[in-house]
């Protein structure tokens, strides 16, 4: 989905939402994460009206196409690079740079046409926005340059432009909208009609429960109303998606004997109608109730009588022509999903913190279940709240954020960042078998953290300066092929003047300051200037 803002800087704003489904009756702040491709591989269409051509598809003819649904996870908890292929719902594959940049050429196509049919048909580019791509924390350096990669296809930004692109984390793109709601901004159940009371040094967590992934971040306020991150954790098993996949694995138990894996194979546009329904009543603490499709029934009575694959499943029956499911068998498709969430959120609240608040956001947490799972076990230690619409809370924190990046001071990072550098040998520091030579002199290669650096080149004529960018998990290290250290990536400076010889300067600045890394690199001699966003896409 998107959210947008045309108001002044500095005003005070409500970011508008375009909302979705109309033509089915529906209004939703978000489409699903959908997209449509002909056999040919060319983009037909997204989100919703994807969806609806895909179910309606016959069984040969959803063969042919290449259907993606929450292809976000392919991105999850991996190095990305460049020829990454996802998976279909028919198994077929296709890459993963194609897929992502369609999805957002549709996005920023739809978004403008919505801008200018509101703005009295003024016409708008590209060019003329800054735009916010939201990031879970799970996400690995490679797939925000991967996201930054496709959206510089998809037209979003252009060379020279590309600091119009801002890739916010979607918990941090949340704390900052619930920040500014009012008391009555929040689901009443959670709490006592209190306000979000936010002063500086108030310490509060985030929890972003999304379909895909469940993110957490503890924030403190400083001074200004700015942002410090204190903790992150993730985890991409614990979304809403944990719940569709025991409902699934549910329905595979009670059509045993290859019957459901037949039927999932066969009309792959049904099962997906069965899960978009799932969603809907997965909501309600209740018995679930749903027509058994008719291709189901027909495999499944090619078997035995339907009614016997119920005899052997506890919590669900047959009632001519429905299968119904108990409340207490749907709340059983919860329980991992709740263990997993509820035991980072009380690993975090072990530390030495002194959390106030646990905000939660996200579609996951317009679930009665989950929310009141969270108050029963922290209730008495932390006030926890919801907002209306807690779907929304990321897109229109991301405007925000995009109006005004300064609103998180700092971050904490995962990793120790830093670039192989020489400097000349000390037997009584360095280690010998470190050393090395270059024009007669020795060196060896340690490990360096200060964010701008003057470094001078190895040889007399060198004529540009190969800076190797290294991350590990470790805090302090001297040397870049210790253990744990691997590279990140790596540009070269050019250095057109050599008259200076070795005594040539090149001035690095690194900046860690946001989501991403960048670099630029100045021949001081020369002028020439490089400024690179560091390379984490694996090469193959």
């Amino acid at each position: 989905g998107y959210a947008f803002s045309l108001t002044p800087r500095g005003a005070e704003i409500d970011p508008c939402l375009r909302s979705w489904g109309k033509e089915l009756g529906l209004e939703t702040p978000k489409t699903p994460t959908c997209i449509l491709f002909n056999e040919y591989e060319e983009f037909l269409s997204f989100g919703y009206e994807a969806k609806m051509m895909y179910t309606y598809m016959r069984g040969e003819e959803a063969q042919k196409h290449y259907f993606f649904e929450n292809f976000r996870m392919a991105l999850c908890d991996r190095v990305i690079s460049r020829d990454v292929t996802i998976k279909a719902a028919n198994k077929k594959s296709m890459k993963a740079l194609k897929v992502f940049t369609e999805a957002l050429r549709f996005l920023k196509e739809h978004t403008l046409r919505t801008i200018s049919e509101n703005t009295a048909g003024r016409s708008f580019t590209a060019s003329d926005f800054t735009w916010v791509l939201t990031a879970p924390v799970i996400w690995d350096p490679s797939a925000k340059q991967f996201m930054r990669e496709a959206a510089a296809q998809a037209g979003m930004v252009t060379e020279g432009r590309e600091h119009n692109l801002i890739i916010a984390l979607e918990p941090e793109a949340a704390a900052v909208w619930c920040k500014k709601l009012p008391a009555d901004g929040f689901i009443t159940e959670n709490h006592d009609g209190e306000v979000l009371d936010l002063h500086p040094g108030t310490q509060y967590m985030v929890v972003d429960c999304g379909d895909e992934t469940v993110g957490i971040t503890v924030h403190e306020v400083l001074d200004g109303g700015t942002l410090k991150m204190l903790h992150e954790v993730s985890r991409n098993d614990l979304g809403g998606q944990s719940v569709d996949r025991k409902f699934k694995e549910f329905l595979r138990e009670i059509f045993c004997d290859g019957v459901w894996d037949e039927y999932e194979g066969n009309f792959p546009s049904e099962v997906q109608k069965i899960m978009d329904n799932f969603k809907l009543f997965k909501k309600r603490n209740e018995d679930v109730e749903f027509s058994c499709p008719f291709n189901l029934g027909i495999l499944a009575q090619k078997r035995q009588e339907i009614e016997k694959f119920f005899e052997s499943v506890r919590g669900a029956s047959w009632d001519e022509g429905f299968i119904r499911i108990s409340k207490e068998t749907l709340r059983s498709f919860f329980a991992e999903s709740l263990k997993g969430i509820t035991d980072s959120l009380r690993e975090i609240l072990r530390k030495r913190l002194n959390i106030e608040y646990i905000l939660l956001v996200g579609g996951y947490a317009e679930n009665q279940i989950l929310r009141q799972q969270v108050i029963d076990q922290f209730g008495d230690q932390c006030k926890v709240l919801c907002p209306f619409r807690p779907q929304e809370a990321v897109m229109k924190g991301a405007v925000m954020l995009g109006r005004n990046p300064g609103l998180v001071a700092s971050r904490k990072s995962a990793f120790t960042y830093g670039f192989a550098g020489s400097e000349r040998f000390d037997e009584s520091k360095h280690k010998k078998g470190k050393k090395f030579t270059a024009d007669g002199e020795e060196f060896y290669v340690g490990w360096n953290e200060s964010r701008t650096y003057i470094l001078c080149p190895l040889e007399k004529n060198q004529r540009a300066m190969n800076i190797k960018f290294y991350r590990a998990e470790r805090k302090t290290l001297m040397y870049v092929d210790d253990w744990g250290v691997e590279e990140v990536g790596s540009f070269l400076v050019d250095m057109p003047e050599t008259t200076e010889g070795k005594n040539a300067k090149v001035e690095l600045e690194i900046r860690f300051g946001s989501t991403e890394i960048t670099a630029t690199g100045t021949d001081l001699a020369s002028g020439s200037v490089n400024s690179v966003r560091i390379d984490f896409m694996t090469k193959n």
